[in-house]
């Protein structure tokens, strides 16, 4: 097959490993178009570790021009501000501990930016990410990075059967130190240029001044309470906590010390309690995306976090009149802080099956009882 008639549109963050990506394809004969999204007014980001500041949308027109492909620079500020960044501040209010980074791929890159390929007459959209597309029996597979420290399947985990089809990953077989050396064997200006770090929009982790400008009401003050609801001291906002959270409670004196077990954002209250009782038994999810077709339980592998080691677990499909609305996940496994608004991804072997968001977590352990402390 002649590839120089197969158009692949790659996405290009200004980052060293799309950029690698749109290379690889452009050495290998594709017809590459490279694309990348605008999602701030101008450069509005140039805090280090950041991404998708205006510096990368230079840096990735560069390495296209540098490659000999077309570039294009998409405006997305304003699906991104309300397809992410309202919906991290909602979660956040909501007293959920949101992913955006998930969110992204979910509802823009995978979604809005797909369409355009399409529309420029793309055959397949490739992306930087670690993660592998493999042709199974019945149709291609999701699996993790062939470098497991890379791995990000956990953050593709909403990526559909129809949308695994069009999509390519051409680093989901490398390591880290490879991608870079391929960069600079082909010189690429970005081949040591720092990965980013930190959420795109709030780059030095001051994640609630976004989360008070877009809701308010997120900053109402409250109290902090133990299991059996004893008032143990006053905080600014829920949005300033996260379940296992531990630093910053404001709280002495108790014999023990005390985390985040839940949060109630109706009624702006903190529940905390010893670590003992961070341990989780079972959840609920709600929007699931299924690349398996279960239907019946089934024992598999989920993780909770992407810095986490997958735990064994049995997933339950939950069923109404109108189909697949939900799952139920047991937890066979050890597992702690687990919070809604966190993605469960399920794994076999290296394959995502699925997964959903967490809507309800259900603890190990019953109510601990009253404690005392006071405000330090």
């Amino acid at each position: 097959m002649d590839n120089s008639k197969i158009r692949i549109v790659t996405a290009m963050s200004g980052g060293v490993d799309s950029s690698l990506a749109a290379a690889l394809l452009k050495r290998q004969g594709y017809d590459v178009v490279g694309v990348t999204l605008q999602l701030y007014p101008g450069d509005v980001s140039k805090a280090k570790g950041a991404c998708c500041a205006g510096q990368d949308i230079y840096d990735a027109s560069r390495v296209a021009q540098e490659i000999g492909i077309p570039h294009y620079v998409l405006d997305y500020e304003t699906r991104f501000r309300q397809k992410v960044i309202q919906d991290f501040a909602d979660s956040y209010a909501r007293g959920e501990t949101p992913i955006p980074c998930v969110r992204c791929n979910q509802k823009v890159k995978f979604a809005d930016l797909m369409d355009a390929a399409r529309k420029l007459g793309a055959s397949a959209m490739a992306t930087g990410h670690y993660v592998q597309r493999i042709d199974g029996a019945h149709g291609p597979e999701l699996h993790t990075a062939a470098d497991a420290a890379r791995d990000q399947s956990y953050f593709l985990f909403t990526t559909t059967k129809a949308q695994l089809d069009f999509l390519r990953f051409p680093l989901g077989g490398m390591e880290k130190p490879q991608v870079r050396a391929l960069a600079a064997e082909l010189k690429l200006i970005t081949a040591d240029k720092p990965d980013s770090q930190d959420i795109c929009f709030v780059p030095e982790g001051r994640y609630t001044s976004i989360v008070e400008k877009l809701r308010p009401d997120a900053a109402r003050p409250g109290e902090i309470v133990d299991a059996s609801g004893a008032v143990l001291g006053r905080h600014d906002g829920v949005m300033h906590f996260t379940v296992g959270q531990r630093k910053g409670l404001g709280l002495s004196g108790n014999g023990e010390p005390l985390f985040v077990l839940s949060l109630d954002a109706a009624r702006a209250r903190v529940v905390v309690g010893p670590r003992a009782a961070l341990a989780a038994a079972k959840m609920t999810l709600r929007e699931m995306n299924w690349l398996i077709t279960p239907d019946a339980p089934f024992d598999c592998e989920v993780k909770v976090r992407s810095t986490r080691p997958p735990v064994a677990a049995r997933v339950t499909p939950l069923f109404d009149e109108t189909g697949e609305y939900g799952a139920q996940v047991e937890l066979l496994g050890q597992e702690e802080a687990v919070a809604p608004g966190q993605a469960c991804v399920f794994y076999s072997r290296g394959r995502v099956l699925g997964g959903g968001w967490i809507a309800a977590v259900e603890r190990a352990s019953a109510p601990t009882p009253r404690l005392e402390a006071m405000v330090s």
